[in-house]
């Protein structure tokens, strides 16, 4: 059986480029699921969301407090990309907000993430800019862009 954290690590392992850091650890990953407020939902290659023994093709993962949904992490496999994944994940992200009773959408990314036109698409607006927040392996400096969505 397959459970639900190694599929989140085997997208893991080949949807972050490692140039940026942004892949999680298995422990970060499992220490942020035990928070209360911390939720995720997977998708296999078809769009829908994985049987037992299928391998996701996506993931997101989020937290949840004051009215608000963030989403730290949305990941789809290489292989599986341009195929509409990204969005299924994004609605997914949005209806599971609402049923929490959340109102508005937040995210932070990287300037340059090619997901940022996935995420204009689906409504998020920058809303903050935190300039030279991240650091590549190589030491280059890189603004974190903060995004929302309200879903009221």
């Amino acid at each position: 059986m397959i459970d639900d954290l190694d599929k989140i690590m085997t997208v893991m392992e080949t949807a972050f480029d490692p140039q940026y850091g942004e892949a999680w650890t298995r422990r970060q990953v499992e220490d942020s699921l035990n928070f209360p407020h911390t939720h995720y939902s997977l998708v296999a290659a078809d769009g829908t969301f994985p049987a037992e023994n299928v391998h996701a093709a996506g993931f997101w993962m989020s937290r949840s407090g004051f009215g608000e949904e963030e989403l730290l992490l949305l990941a789809v496999s290489p292989q599986y990309r341009r195929n509409g994944l990204g969005l299924i994940l994004l609605e997914s992200f949005a209806s599971a907000a609402r049923t929490r009773n959340n109102e508005r959408l937040l995210l932070e990314m990287r300037r340059g993430n090619p997901a940022e036109s996935l995420y204009r698409g689906f409504g998020f607006l920058p809303v903050g800019l935190r300039k030279a927040y991240y650091a590549t392996t190589g030491g280059e400096r890189i603004d974190a862009i903060t995004f929302a969505r309200d879903i009221t």
